[in-house]
């Protein structure tokens, strides 16, 4: 029985290889997920929408209760709440989907509800027609006959 610790041999070399690396890491460039579904920059987004959040609303109980010991403890909350429930959202929108489709998505959307600022986001990169597409077999103008040589 082989320890999980040994290196497996490889052949020797033969002199007849060209130098190329003849294994490839599949997910060598993908982000690597850190909580709850999330890659890093998401996490840092979904973190900062709900700090937000957070201080808004503590804001609003300090005045109500006179006590700004509220507004860190709000935050706090926010974030955490806004960590798991945006994570398990986020995930389950981007399940069996490319990497890249939750980024495009947003730009897409930029794009549509605010077109002067798609510029900003590279909006005008994207395909933003609306109507149907349409795939048609025509006939050629020009008639063939049979038989005719």
């Amino acid at each position: 029985m082989a320890s999980y610790l040994q290196i497996p041999r490889q052949a020797p070399h033969d002199g007849q290889g060209d130098g190329l690396v003849t294994f490839l890491p599949h997910r060598l460039n993908r982000h690597p997920v850190v909580v709850r579904g999330l890659t890093a920059d998401e996490l840092w987004v979904c973190a900062g929408l709900s700090a937000v959040a957070g201080f808004l609303a503590g804001l609003l109980l300090a005045w109500l209760t006179h006590s700004i010991a509220m507004v860190p403890t709000l935050i706090v909350v926010a974030i955490w709440i806004g960590v798991f429930t945006g994570g398990g959202l986020l995930r389950r929108q981007k399940r069996g989907r490319p990497e890249a489709w939750l980024y495009r998505q947003l730009q897409w959307r930029l794009a549509q509800r605010y077109p002067s600022f798609a510029a900003y986001v590279g909006g005008r990169q994207l395909i933003t027609r609306s109507g149907r597409w349409i795939t048609r077999r025509q006939r050629p103008t020009t008639s063939i006959r049979r038989g005719a040589a």
